[in-house]
């Protein structure tokens, strides 16, 4: 039974996509078949950051939250989410991934907004070899260890914002090679 959001989404779509690969003709979702792809070198990087108040900056940078050190934690978070990207996110192929960075680095004096003039960049980097991409995966990571650090200071302020995440690079599979602007 489709119904009237999956027509619309289906009607909406950009013209240069004829159909949505994870819905079928009925307006059905489903998993994508990729047995009769070949394996090839797949990696992406994606990006983002939390926002955060200098205060709360400045007790990240000194290691002074009370949790714990909050690079080290969302750096392993960050990896365990590429990891469990398939099983949160309920239409991505289980892969088996051959590499997973998380790089976390603190950005002070931020432009703009005033209140929140400071960051946690996070970066990841994810590989595999296999007929899907990693795309899924990189932003699991970013988007996990960015939750972790919300996670880690929210006791010293709740007015972080997780800001930008997105695929930065992707290389591999029939798409080939593309970056961000």
């Amino acid at each position: 039974m489709q119904t009237a959001t999956t027509s619309r989404l289906l009607s909406t779509s950009p013209a240069r996509h004829t159909k949505l690969t994870h819905v079928d003709d009925a307006g059905n979702a489903h998993m994508v078949d990729v047995s009769d792809k070949p394996p090839t070198q797949r990696s992406a990087t994606a990006r983002g950051r939390v926002l955060m108040n200098r205060d709360t900056f400045n007790l990240v940078k000194r290691d002074k939250i009370k949790k714990g050190n909050v690079l080290a934690v969302a750096q392993i978070a960050g990896i365990q989410g590429a990891k469990s990207c398939s099983q949160m996110i309920p239409l991505c192929h289980p892969l088996n991934l051959t590499k997973v960075s998380v790089n976390l680095r603190l950005v002070d004096d931020l432009p703009g907004d005033d209140s929140l003039c400071c960051a946690v960049e996070i970066e990841s980097v994810v590989k595999c070899k296999g007929e899907t991409g990693v795309e899924m995966e990189a932003l699991s990571a970013v988007s996990v260890a960015a939750l972790t650090v919300y996670d880690m200071c929210k006791a010293v302020s709740k007015t972080m914002r997780i800001d930008d995440v997105r695929v930065v690079e992707k290389l591999g599979g029939k798409s080939g090679h593309w970056k961000e602007d």
